[in-house]
Parts: C-alpha cells; sequence; structure tokens
C-alpha cells in the first residue's frame, strides 16, 4: 500500500478511528496493549498489501532482537554488574550482538544483493571466454527491508552499549519495528526514542492531529505536483539520453534531483504527519537540503536518519576524527562507499557514494575549518545565492550516476553536457506550470523552514485569515487530486 493511493485514503481514517475508540481502554497496561495490537495488526495489513508473503521477514527479524536484547542485557548484568564503567562491554552480550548482525545483515544481503553477485560472477567468467548462465533464481527485493533491518539492529547494539534497557512487551516491540507511517521508507527511528512512545499511554490531541493534516498535505503536494510531473521530462531525457543537446540533458538532471527530494521528503512530511494523528512523533527527516551552501552542509540536511546511524554506529566505532586529518577523511569517504552500497547493488551507486565523500573530505584535506552559516537576512545574498546554486550543481552532476542504470550509461550522459551545438531542446521539457510549482515548493520552504525555523505549515498558516488559509488547502487538495489519478510508487521503495 503506498500513500498516494486510494486503498490508503480508505485505510487512514478507519485505523484512526478505531485506534482512538481503543483509546479509552488505554487508562489500563491492558488497555494499552489492545490498542498497540490493532496498531501492529494494522502495520501488518498495510505491508501484507505489497506482498504478504514477506511479512515473514518483519517477524523473523522482530522476534529476532527481541530475544537478543533480552540476551544481551542479561549477560551484561551477569558479567558486569549494575556498577561497571559505562566503555565495558560483556563477552556473552558480545555473541548476542553477532547473532543479531548475523540475520540483519544476513537478511539484508541476500535480498538486496544476491543478484548483484550472481551478475558479477557470470560477467567475470565471460570475460574469461567461459560462458555461464544465469538460472532461473531471481531474488525480489522486498520493500523497505534497508529500513526496519536498520532500525531492530541498532535497538541491539544500543542495548550491548548499555545505552538503553530491553523491553519485556513484545507487542509494544513489534509494533515498533513494524509502525507503518516509516516502516517502508523511514526516517530509520531509534528504539530510544520511538519505543517509549509505543509503550505509554497515548492521548488524543487536537492540535497535533491539525499538524499531521497538514504535513500530509503539504507532502503529497511535493509528491504529485511536483516529483511526479517532474518525472515525466525526467523519464524521457533519460531513457534517450544521445538525442539530446547539453542544456537539455543538464535540465534533465537538475529537474531529477527536484523530483528525488519532492518524492522522497515528501514521503518523510506524509510518514511524520501521519505519526502525529497516531500520538507519536517522528524525528525530521529533511531540512531543506536545495538550501545548502557546501556539500558537507547538504549531507547535514539530506536523509539525515541515515546519515546519523552511519555516523553512531560505522563512522564513530572506526575511529571518526579522533585518530587525526586524515584517517578522519579515510573513515568518511569509506562510510560514504557504504551509503552508496546500502542505496542498491550497482556500481553506479558504489560511485556516486565515492564522488560525494571526496567532495566532502577534500576540504578537510586541506585544512579548510567548517563554516558557520549566519541565517539572519529574509533573503539570501549574492554569495549566499551562488554558494547554494555551486552546490546544487554538484549534487546534480553526481546525481546523474544515481539516476542511470549503470556507469557507462552515466559517463556518456555527463559528457553530453558539452554538446551545445543544438538545436536546443529545453522548451520541449519544461512547463510554466512545473516551473511554477518548484518555485511554490522552494520559496515555501525557505519561509516556513530555513529563515523561521519551523514547519512549513506552520510558519505560513498562523499569520493567515481563516477563509485564506482554507483556500490554500482546498487548491493543495484539489491539486493532490487531480494528479493523483494514476499512483506512482516512492522511489524509495526500490532501496
Amino acid at each position: 500500500m503506498i500513500f498516494n493511493s486510494s486503498e490508503f485514503f480508505l485505510f487512514l481514517p478507519v485505523v484512526f478511528a478505531v485506534y482512538w475508540v481503543l483509546n479509552r481502554w488505554t487508562s489500563s497496561s491492558q488497555g494499552l496493549r489492545l490498542q498497540n495490537l490493532f496498531l501492529l495488526g494494522a502495520s501488518y495489513l498495510f505491508y501484507g498489501w505489497w506482498e504478504w508473503r514477506f511479512l515473514a521477514l518483519i517477524a523473523l527479524s522482530t522476534a529476532v532482537d527481541y530475544v537478543v536484547g533480552l540476551r544481551i542485557a542479561a549477560a551484561n548484568e551477569r558479567e558486569l554488574g549494575a556498577n561497571a564503567p559505562s566503555s565495558q562491554r560483556s563477552r556473552g552480550g558480545k555473541a548476542w550482538l553477532w547473532v543479531s548482525v548475523g540475520v540483519n545483515l544476513g537478511l539484508l544481503i541476500y535480498f538486496k544483493y544476491a543478484n548483484f553477485f550472481i551478475d558479477s560472477w557470470i560477467n567475470a567468467w565471460g570475460s574469461l571466454g567461459v560462458p555461464m548462465h544465469r538460472s532461473s533464481l531471481n531474488v525480489i527485493l522486498p520493500v523497505g527491508i534497508s529500513f526496519y533491518t536498520f532500525q531492530t539492529l541498532s535497538y541491539s547494539i544500543d542495548i550491548y552499549r548499555r545505552q538503553l534497557k530491553p523491553t519485556r512487551d513484545f507487542i509494544s516491540f513489534a509494533a515498533f519495528v513494524s509502525f507503518f507511517p516509516q516502516l517502508v521508507a523511514g526516517p530509520i527511528e531509534r528504539a530510544s526514542k520511538l519505543l517509549p512512545q509505543i509503550e505509554r499511554r497515548r492521548t488524543f490531541d487536537y492540535d497535533e492531529a491539525a499538524s499531521g493534516m497538514k504535513l500530509i498535505l503539504w507532502g503529497l503536494f511535493k509528491k504529485v505536483v511536483v516529483a511526479d510531473v517532474c518525472a515525466v521530462p525526467v523519464d524521457a531525457i533519460y531513457a534517450d539520453h544521445g538525442a539530446f543537446d547539453g542544456p537539455t540533458l543538464i535540465l534533465g538532471a537538475a529537474l531529477f534531483i527536484v523530483q528525488i527530494y519532492g518524492d522522497f521528503s515528501g514521503y518523510s512530511d506524509i510518514a511524520i504527519g501521519t505519526a502525529r494523528l497516531f500520538g507519536v512523533q517522528l524525528m525530521t527527516n529533511f531540512r531543506t537540503p536545495f538550501f545548502a551552501r557546501s556539500l558537507q552542509d547538504f549531507w547535514t540536511r539530506w536523509h539525515i536518519s541515515l546519515s546519523a546511524w552511519f555516523r553512531d554506529y560505522v563512522f564513530t566505532p572506526m575511529g571518526g576524527y579522533r585518530q587525526g586529518r586524515w584517517k578522519g577523511a579515510r573513515n568518511s569517504l569509506a562510510v560514504f562507499l557504504i551509503i552508496g552500497l546500502w542505496h542498491g547493488a550497482n556500481w553506479t551507486f558504489v560511485i556516486w557514494g565515492g564522488l560525494n565523500g571526496l567532495v566532502v573530505v577534500i576540504p578537510l584535506m586541506l585544512r579548510r575549518k567548517k563554516q558557520r552559516w549566519k541565517e539572519k537576512s529574509a533573503w539570501p545574498s549574492a554569495l549566499e545565492l551562488g554558494q547554494m546554486l555551486s552546490t546544487f550543481f554538484i549534487v546534480t552532476s553526481i546525481g546523474v550516476f544515481f539516476r542511470s542504470p549503470d556507469v557507462s550509461t552515466a559517463v556518456r550522459y555527463v559528457l553530453g553536457w558539452f554538446d551545445w551545438s543544438g538545436p536546443w531542446r529545453i522548451g520541449e521539457h519544461l512547463s510554466e506550470m512545473m516551473l511554477l510549482w518548484v518555485l511554490v515548493m522552494l520559496t515555501v520552504e525557505w519561509i516556513g523552514w530555513h529563515r523561521c525555523r519551523g514547519w512549513v505549515h506552520e510558519a505560513w498558516g498562523r499569520p493567515w485569515a481563516r477563509g485564506v488559509r482554507w483556500g490554500a488547502y482546498g487548491v493543495g487538495i484539489w491539486l493532490v487530486l487531480k494528479g493523483i489519478n494514476t499512483p506512482q510508487q516512492f522511489i524509495y521503495f526500490q532501496f
């Protein structure tokens, strides 16, 4: 089930109504358990609507990490006691942690990279003149596996580090793992933040629910009105890039970055807004990355939950910057390569991650200090605008590898940028309405988040008169309904 579908528009109000009807029994622990059981069932229905057989994977990951969490905590208490320094680790806990790592990463590697390894093996032998043929095996990637495996894995790691105590409520833990708003594309939540919200009594808050509905509408606007509209010229240009001139190819690459931002940040907004309807707060996953003034700044604003996960569970354990500038740069580059590989089993993703890593670490190796941006004026200065545009151009250039099916196609696409002989075909793929809605999105986000430090719907909705505010909501709903006749999958469902 996807957010921009008629099924979800029926699913959400029904689940919302039953969920809060059950709330009258949540004055007792048994009532809260009933509400969480219903939330768990609704989440499994939401995921199983796509492919019910893959529910077994979520159940397996949930059961393994629930047991592992209890075993790690028991080993810590048995071997270390309550007064041991926080830096100490138990041997028994480490053994159980490897069970969690083996199961979660084993499932992820098999389903995400089996086809890649098989094809690479066949191609390697073929290059030596030994023909080999793929069998009938074709592994299907379960939607969301990259997200919920990281979420459950971080639970086990935090318990091993003694930063978190395990829960003994299996229903609450299972609801935490499968919480449907963020199940298939994040944000990747930590148990330390989300699990306590699942375990405690939740009460309906009208203001939070209204805020959630506005976020849902804004997310749908970015997905349906911006991303899906940009997808049409992007697909056409990338499908036959050899037939287009340089300016049109640059346009296609730039529109893809706008598309993937509207698509993915739109999903995150819908997820965060939907969670608010159920009395749950999720972390912010995007902070206006198009207004970043360096690639380092960009990566503090884009897919924040993934960046933070790799920082805490990969980069910092590798040593971070504690061992000097050069080793820190090496660790950072390694993390970017892993992030690229996390996105998919294709060399294009590895190169995309490596290029991002190089651009991020080069200032570090040149001893340039990280700049602290001052954000006081209502509109960007000429210097700020130049920094934003140059950062966007870098992101656009590297993004060609993310969008292209293979490395050779990406290289040819970028080389095509230098063909300005014409005739230019930009006008065929750039409409006034598309530009208008992209401009609306950027303007709203600039004022709403970058300068006002609040969600866009809060910064723009509050000062308006009721009639103007509801008129804006009506236009937004009309635009979404107009463009939702043929719902398109969210891009990050494939990761």
